[in-house]
């Protein structure tokens, strides 16, 4: 990393031309990717990325460059290159870096590249074996494994001056069941803020199990039918809904510029009032934990709609000066070469009152959407289409056949409306979050929960 001379050297050129605000970003990052198809590995890459991120801000304005070469000299010219597009008088300024105790939130036991690449590959093998095994109907097996290493150092204008250790671990399972040309996905990817101790704590085997489930049920199923009826949305991987029709437009990005259907409604009823909704970085080994966010602002518990009513924003420094509102530990990026701004970390519906048997007893009629797949988002309304990877039926008050080819389609805020019955089984699910500072690991989450009336597309009559 950078000495705190370089650091105090480069935010002076940084600032020589009037700009109010200066930041540097470091990064060291070790990353391990390999693939396995068919049992055979069929992708290794193993490799370093280290570079530095320079930010100047002038008022609501900034400006932001990048380089991997961390020699002083090159760091000052590239500093004073970025700091020309301000034009203002100089500012006298008076740098006192102190560097900041940061809170552990995510023990790491193991590195994961202290562990031989054979051993990864037994894993990798075992999740693989298990899956294809699971049934005839079972096609092919993809197994991807990741761990990573991010070392960052993060030091700005105000004298702040932070490090911290990002260490993640986990594993994506993908099944096909072909039957009758037919081909239908299962998937579970597990993973965690841990070192290669996470494979100690979860059965990978039962992983690849549950992925050809699945993909076997489903290729197994009737044809959804369509029409609006209420929909059962389960634990877990079903708060992704959540995350992308309502959470990214709860994120300062898109606040801040009034581009938001959440824009200017604090202290408003945004949502039924048994949703309370939550963001939080601080949860220990989760996927979306950090210790500190991308500009050094230590991660905490933001509360963001309680009982139905907006209570807060994710909001990073530069939409905060925008927005006069207090930075709340929610920049982050996916590496050196991109400007920070405002993301989820862990972030999920609260639990509620309803046991999942009153849920599903209370519902005559329905369907229940078991795990959520891919879909799209029009962030700026809220408009969402999402495909449902594992469904069933609800008949009079019972889960019954399952289903395939379902679709839900609505819209977020009038979803959060809908609301009608929040169970007591909170789930969190592992998944990556593209916007515009890149991809960063997220998790969603929720109780199961019903909303009463939802637009369902389903295949049915079709054939």
């Amino acid at each position: 990393m950078l000495n705190k001379k370089t650091i105090e050297n480069v935010l002076y050129a940084a600032l020589s031309t009037g700009g109010d605000f200066a930041e540097i970003f470091v990064e060291d990052k070790y990353t391990t990717n390999m693939k396995m198809i068919g049992g055979i590995l069929e992708d290794s890459i193993s490799g370093r990325d280290y570079g530095v991120g320079i930010r100047i801000f002038n008022g609501f304005n900034s400006i932001y460059a990048y380089t991997n070469d961390s020699t002083e000299e090159n760091l000052i010219k590239v500093a004073k290159e970025a700091a020309l597009a301000i034009n203002l008088d100089k500012k006298n300024i008076v740098l006192n870096l102190m560097k900041n105790d940061v809170k552990n939130n995510n023990k790491i036991i193991t590195l994961p590249r202290s562990v031989e690449k054979a051993k990864k590959i037994e894993i990798m093998k075992n999740g693989y074996l298990s899956a294809k095994n699971y049934d005839e109907v079972i096609s092919q097996v993809t197994v991807s494994y990741l761990d990573e290493e991010q070392n960052v150092l993060i030091a700005n204008s105000e004298g702040l001056m932070a490090e911290d250790k990002r260490v993640r671990t986990r594993m994506a399972i993908q099944s096909v069941a072909t039957k009758s040309g037919e081909m239908q996905i299962g998937f579970s990817a597990p993973g965690a803020s841990m070192g290669f101790e996470f494979y100690e704590n979860i059965d990978i085997e039962e992983h690849g199990r549950e992925a050809s489930r699945i993909a076997k049920t489903m290729i197994d199923a009737e044809l959804c039918p369509s029409g609006k009826m209420p929909v059962v949305i389960h634990n877990g991987f079903g708060g992704v809904l959540f995350h992308e029709a309502c959470g990214h437009g709860l994120e300062a990005t898109s606040v801040a510029k009034n581009t938001s259907v959440f824009s200017n409604k604090l202290n408003e009823k945004v949502a039924s009032s048994v949703v309370t909704a939550i963001d939080d970085g601080t949860i220990p080994n989760e996927w979306g934990t950090t210790n500190i966010d991308d500009e050094g602002t230590p991660t905490r518990k933001n509360l963001l709609i309680e009982n139905g009513i907006l209570k807060g924003y994710l909001v990073d420094k530069l939409n905060g000066r925008r927005m006069d509102y207090e930075p709340t530990g929610s920049s982050r990026r996916q590496s050196y070469k991109l400007p920070p701004t405002s993301r989820m970390n862990n972030t999920y519906i609260a639990n509620g009152k309803s046991t999942f048997e009153e849920i599903i007893s209370n519902t005559e009629s329905g369907l229940f959407a078991k795990k959520l797949g891919g879909g799209s988002v029009n962030p700026a309304t809220g408009d969402f289409n999402f495909a449902v990877m594992e469904g069933y039926l609800i008949e009079n008050g019972k889960i019954t056949k399952p289903v395939r080819g379902a679709t839900l389609i609505g819209n977020g805020t009038e979803v959060l409306d809908k609301i009608d019955m929040v169970g007591n089984n909170l789930k969190l699910a592992q998944g990556m979050c593209g916007s515009v500072s890149g991809l960063v690991p997220v998790n969603v989450g929720q109780p199961t929960i019903r909303v009463k009336n939802l637009t369902v597309g389903g295949r049915k009559g079709d054939e």
